[in-house]
């Protein structure tokens, strides 16, 4: 199969493109526009890889991405590109409806145009499989509630309301014009090469540089957590046994408050790297409550029994496994930590990426 992934040098992308390179025999052409989280070094290995391409590409750019789509001939596009930050898309919204609307309409137009000229064989085969997110679906009360496919959106910041557009432009494509395509709508990933500007790694870094770790208002808001490398196998399962015109959730059956993943993170630190300079005593004096986010969700909590009952698909990783491997990779990788937080992984994009 040849698949096009979309900001495969982002986070969930470039576990995606590592993960079908090591358990397919699948061709990838990534496009990236390499943005401030697309490092080319999270997927570095993929270099070596005969069956993998890399194209510096802006999704917003009409041409290019039917140029790109026409020239790779795909069977499948991935969708990932996208901005994904709410704080970003407080202060700044514009670029998410540019690259989360318009880079998804630019993207269906050009995979629309190619589909239809298919011959009727391949016309069948091919896939268009969009990656959204949970918070489509606005919070949930403390009461047990679950996000179902069916759930009304009611999208709380511009970056939900933008990912929200997306998806309903691609259903959209998919009854007015045909367009086989696929949704999925995933709770909070978390991982290896994940961008400091998220909990999970913001938390670790800053806690090893004896930086305040800052809580959003009492902390008690509730995330389900989902490790990424169950994640981009729930996305190629989609991709290749879902049913087309469906939507499915993704969970990770690990609901949490976020001051709870920050206390566990920091009592892992204390096992893993015990010596702490800066005069602190415990990782845990470094927590900071702070101001809380505008518009700010209580809580997210996804039903994957669709995913799990129609195609066998389950998480692999429990949130305490997940989140030691985590703490350890970051440890164990500080070369790609210290690059990512001095901007000289600009550098490397900058090269690889002509």
């Amino acid at each position: 199969m040849k698949i096009i992934v979309t900001g495969g040098a982002g986070f969930i992308g470039s576990a995606l493109i590592r993960y079908i390179l090591s358990n397919t025999n699948d061709e990838i052409l990534n496009v990236d526009k390499l943005t401030y989280a697309g490092n080319l070094n999270s997927i570095a290995e993929a270099e070596k890889s005969g069956r993998y391409t890399f194209s510096q590409t802006d999704i917003c750019d009409s041409q290019k991405v039917k140029n790109i789509i026409q020239d790779f001939q795909p069977d499948a596009i991935i969708h990932l590109a996208a901005e994904s930050h709410v704080d970003r898309s407080i202060d700044g919204s514009r670029v998410f409806i540019e690259t989360n609307v318009i880079g998804t309409y630019v993207i269906l137009e050009a995979a629309r145009q190619y589909w239809r000229g298919l011959a009727s064989y391949k016309k069948d085969l091919f896939r268009f499989h969009h990656v959204s997110t949970d918070e489509v679906y606005g919070d949930l009360e403390n009461d047990g509630s679950l996000f179902r496919e069916d759930t009304s959106y009611n999208p709380s910041s511009p970056y939900s309301a933008s990912k929200a557009s997306s998806d309903h432009l691609v259903r959209a494509w998919q009854r007015t014009y045909g367009l086989p395509t696929l949704i999925t709508n995933c709770s909070n990933n978390y991982g290896p090469f994940q961008f400091p500007e998220k909990l999970i790694p913001i938390t670790i870094l800053n806690a090893l540089a004896g930086k305040p770790l800052p809580i959003y208002g009492s902390g008690k808001q509730i995330r389900d957590w989902l490790y990424v490398d169950d994640h981009v196998e729930a996305l190629l399962t989609v991709l290749k046994e879902g049913k087309l015109g469906e939507t499915y959730n993704i969970g990770g059956h690990n609901e949490k408050q976020n001051i709870e993943v920050v206390r566990i993170i920091c009592d892992i630190l204390e096992e893993l790297a015990p010596n702490k300079s800066f005069g602190m005593v415990k990782y845990e004096d470094l927590i900071t409550y702070v101001a809380d986010r505008p518009g700010h969700d209580q809580r997210y909590a996804i039903d994957a029994s669709k995913i799990e009952t129609s195609l066998g698909w389950t998480p692999r990783e429990t949130f305490e496994r997940g989140i030691r491997k985590t703490v350890q990779w970051y440890l164990a990788n500080e070369g790609w930590c210290q690059r990512v937080l001095d901007g000289s992984y600009r550098n490397i994009n900058s090269s690889e990426g002509k």
